[in-house]
């Protein structure tokens, strides 16, 4: 059975003399890969403290890369310590009128202007029309 960690272990290991991975519910120390991973080291590190599975999976690495990870494996993380993850919602807000004209006069604005220029347009055609004839 491997060693069952919890996530304020595992935040202890930030540094890049010492760095450890939270992957799909399991503990990486990637310390030794740090100088060849592909992406840098910024990136690993940048990742430490937190689950980063999604990190993990939104780059879409290799079945190779995928692979390598054994070699790097120290244990499990303990699934209660992780926080649960929050959607974002954005903070309510009234609807901001700037101008505070009415809404149904720009509705009716948006309506007009269009069709008093298109009749604008056609009577000056008309009246060009007439002109040269």
């Amino acid at each position: 059975m491997s060693k069952v960690y919890t996530l304020e272990e595992v935040a202890k290991h930030s540094s890049k003399d010492d760095c450890w991975l939270i992957i799909g519910g399991k503990v990486y120390d990637v310390t030794k890969f740090l100088e060849d991973h592909p992406g840098g080291d910024d990136v690993l590190l940048s990742s430490t403290g937190k689950d980063a599975t999604d990190d993990f999976e939104d780059v879409g690495h290799s079945t190779t890369a995928r692979a390598m990870m054994d070699e790097y494996l120290l244990g499990e993380i303990d699934s209660s310590t992780i926080p649960a993850k929050t959607k974002y919602v954005p903070p309510k807000q009234p609807h901001y009128n700037q101008d505070k004209t009415p809404e149904f006069i720009i509705k009716i604005l948006q309506f007009l202007v269009p069709l008093a220029i298109l009749g604008l347009a056609v009577a000056v055609r008309i009246y060009t029309k007439s002109e040269s004839a």
